[in-house]
This record gives structure tokens, C-alpha cells and sequence, in this order.
């Protein structure tokens, strides 16, 4: 009977954790702008059942959490940052992931920090829910064979630990690498016809994703498919509309803006080591078809 509030505009694995908690995920729209949550959507959808707010800092840019945070206190919730695709991303000179009650990251290979497999990290600064993310992690054990509480095996292999402690080293400096880019991005196309990343004041953006929006979105999408150009589509369907939620979760007042974005949005290549002549491409090949 738990609800839980987060976005359609997500990775699957943002609502599949609330369903698979056995708590009931109820969506909210974003701001258009930014893409993340809506802190007016989200005050008006809190109901006696619910427990907890997951803002989502999506495509490298951290969530409005200022009104987060005064919600949640108001209604005594806590708040759960999906910190998966913002590594290193600053809100009013706090790392993502240290602002809420407790933050999850992703080491998926792609990601600002990412792992040669898969792998994954709560952190928090609440003694209480470290130790029971400790137990989570194997099996409920606070000793070895004693299941305290039903628990999983999702323990990171060590390999992947050793490889991200010397990667997590280099994460503000190939940070900067993606802010350089989505600079040379932003500069050529801001006189086209596409909407480009904006970053809140206060904010860092990490560009874990370059995120822009128009209109002809599925014919460049295609021409630049075409060109040999990796663009890709994050996410080309909400939640609420794919086939294992369909009908099963509750959508707050309608979901237009996630409808929309998902419509538009289109993703270009963005990584540390993108050359400047390979960017002098992929932009040739937008003014194609947006100039």
C-alpha cells in the first residue's frame, strides 16, 4: 500500500525498483526544460500512503531539489536520488547523491563512472540505512548463513570495485571533457531549429547524455543513423506506456510533457574522448536537416 513518487521520463529500472519493493509507484510529469521531476506535480500527488520521492537527475543534470527537499519535510517522506546518469553533478555546491536521504548510482561501462560490467552503489550518511543496505546487498545476513530479513545477492565484484576506485580518480576531469563538448555542441547549434540542454542556475550539468529536441526528430534521427552517426533515443517510451506497466500505475493528472519530450528528444554522441573532427560531423550532418 506504500506510494511511492518518481517520473515516466526514466530508465525502466527507476519504477521496476519501486514495483519490486512491493510499493506502488504513482508518476508525475517533468519540467520541459530540464526533464526532471516536477516539484508542483509532485506536492499535489502525495496522498496518506505515501512514503518517499525519487527525483531523478536525468542526462547529467541534477533535479530541482531545493522544493524536493521542502515537500518531503513538510510530509515527513524521504527522498531517494536515482543519481544513475549523474556522477559528479553539483546543486548548490553539494555532489548529487548527498542532498536526499540516501543516492543510487550506476556503473553501467557507459556512465560518467562506469565499471567493464555491471555494478551499482547506495550512498548515504544515515547509519541506520547503510547497515540495511549492507544486509540487502547478501541475502539479509548480518552473519554469515543468518538471514535476518529477506535479501538479494547484488553484492559488486571486486574487480569492478578495484576498476572504478582508480576511474573515480579521473571523474571531474573527464567531466570537463563532456562540458567542453556540449560547449562546441551547444555554440553551432543554438542558431538551428532544435532546443538545446539548459542547466539550472546554481547546477552543473555532467552531459552524461547531450539531450536536444525537435521537431523532425525521427528524420534526423535516421539521417544521421544513416551516416554512420550513433544517436540514440533516452527514452523513446514512458514507463506508464510500456507493455509490463500498462494500466498498472498511477499516472498523476497526466503525463503530457513526458509524452511530449518522448516524441522529440533525440541523444547525440557524447563521451570524454569524442575528437573535435568527429563532432565537426556529427554537427555538418545536423545543419542537413535542421539549418
Amino acid at each position: 500500500g506504500d506510494e511511492v513518487i518518481t517520473v515516466s521520463h526514466t530508465a525502466v529500472a527507476t519504477v521496476a525498483a519501486i514495483d519490486l519493493a512491493g510499493a506502488t509507484p504513482v508518476l508525475v510529469d517533468i519540467n520541459p526544460e530540464c526533464y526532471t521531476i516536477d516539484p508542483e506535480k509532485t506536492a499535489s500527488a502525495i496522498t496518506p500512503h505515501t512514503k518517499a520521492i525519487i527525483p531523478v537527475h536525468l542526462y547529467g543534470h541534477p533535479a530541482d531539489m531545493d522544493p524536493i527537499l521542502g515537500i518531503a519535510n513538510n510530509h515527513n517522506l524521504l527522498v531517494i536520488e536515482d543519481c544513475a546518469q549523474a556522477h559528479g553533478a553539483i546543486y548548490k555546491g553539494k555532489r548529487a547523491g548527498s542532498i536526499g536521504d540516501m543516492g543510487c548510482f550506476s556503473f553501467y561501462p557507459t556512465k560518467n563512472l562506469g565499471a567493464i560490467g555491471d555494478g551499482g552503489i547506495v550512498v548515504t550518511n544515515d547509519a541506520t540505512i547503510a547497515n540495511k543496505a549492507r544486509l540487502l546487498r547478501e541475502y539479509g545476513w548480518a552473519e554469515r548463513f543468518v538471514s535476518h530479513f529477506g535479501g538479494w545477492n547484488t553484492r559488486l565484484d571486486e574487480v569492478q570495485a578495484a576498476i572504478l576506485r582508480v576511474k573515480l580518480k579521473h571523474l571531474d576531469e573527464d567531466n570537463a571533457k563532456r562540458m567542453d563538448i556540449a560547449v562546441r555542441y551547444s555554440h553551432d547549434l543554438e542558431n538551428l531549429n532544435v532546443d538545446i540542454p539548459v542547466c539550472r542556475e546554481n547546477a552543473t550539468h555532467v552531459y552524461h547524455l547531450y539531450v536536444i529536441r525537435t521537431r523532425k526528430r525521427d528524420e534526423l534521427f535516421a539521417f544521421l543513423k544513416d551516416k554512420g552517426i550513433g544517436a540514440a533515443i533516452h527514452y523513446p517510451v514512458p514507463v506508464h506506456l510500456q507493455p509490463a506497466y500498462r494500466g498498472r500505475l498511477h499516472s498523476f493528472g497526466g503525463l503530457p510533457e513526458t509524452e511530449r519530450a518522448a516524441k522529440e528528444i533525440l541523444s547525440l554522441p557524447m563521451y570524454p574522448e569524442l575528437q573535435g573532427e568527429e563532432i565537426k560531423f556529427i554537427l555538418s550532418n545536423i545543419r542537413s536537416v535542421e539549418g
